[in-house]
Order: C-alpha cells, then structure tokens, then sequence
C-alpha cells in the first residue's frame, strides 16, 4: 500500500528537481494541473497511469523509489540507447547493427560496456540482444 504522505514528499522532490512548478510538471507528463494539486495536498491517490506518466516524462525517477521510497533518486543506473528499427529488417543485419553499436560505445568509454541492448519496435514487440 503506498503511503499518500511519503509518495507526495517524493513526488514534490522530483518537480523540485528539474525546477518544475506544480503545472509544468503536470504539463510535461500530460496530466491536468489539479491532478498535481490533489495528490500533493493528500487528496487523491497517484493512479497507476499517473505513475507511469512520470516515469516515461522522467526516465531518472525509479519506480521503487516513487512507489515505496527503496531505491535511489535520480536512478544512476544504465544508460538506454533506443534506436527506431523497421520490423521488417533480416535478423541478421540487426545483430550485425547491434554489435556496431556495442563496440562504438566500448571504443568511446574505457570504463563502460554494454550489458544488453532492447530494440523495441512500432507495433509494440521488441527484441532483447544481451552477452552479445
């Protein structure tokens, strides 16, 4: 169960964050400004479509730590790279792509290396490349 309290403190440190108001905030993950109002006031639970709506609008704010406050805030975690790809190209030139992009990145960063790349594509599905 999400204590309305502790979700409204955390959901106020990430508008504080970007330096948002309350109705740019509400603006940027497309909800109305009273949706904001009601959930920080205590009003008003988040819906999961609300939460959702900021953790696309914000890719830095973890789920846990939103929901429950585990976690951190901004996430540090890996870096996404998403890359529009037409369904309807071979298999094998993907995996050739992916493999170009994978040693571009080891090239460009001695510390880093990619774990696993997800290409997802127009019609929903997507394709998961890891240890490649």
């Amino acid at each position: 169960m999400i204590n309305n309290e502790d979700f409204a403190k955390r959901l106020q440190k990430v508008i504080d964050y970007y330096n948002e108001s309350a109705s740019s905030f509400a603006e940027k993950i497309g909800v109305q400004r009273s949706s904001i109002s009601h959930i920080l006031s205590g009003r008003n639970k988040p819906s999961l479509d609300f939460v959702l709506k900021v953790l696309s609008s914000f890719p830095e704010v973890e789920l846990y730590w939103l929901l429950n406050g585990k976690g951190k805030f901004p996430y540090e975690g890996k870096t996404e790279v998403v890359i529009p790809v037409e369904k309807n190209i071979k298999e094998e030139k993907i995996t050739h792509q992916v493999s170009e992009i994978k040693q571009t990145v080891k090239n460009n960063s001695n510390e880093k290396s990619i774990e696993r790349i997800v290409i997802f594509y127009t019609d929903g599905s997507f394709k998961n490349y890891e240890d490649l």
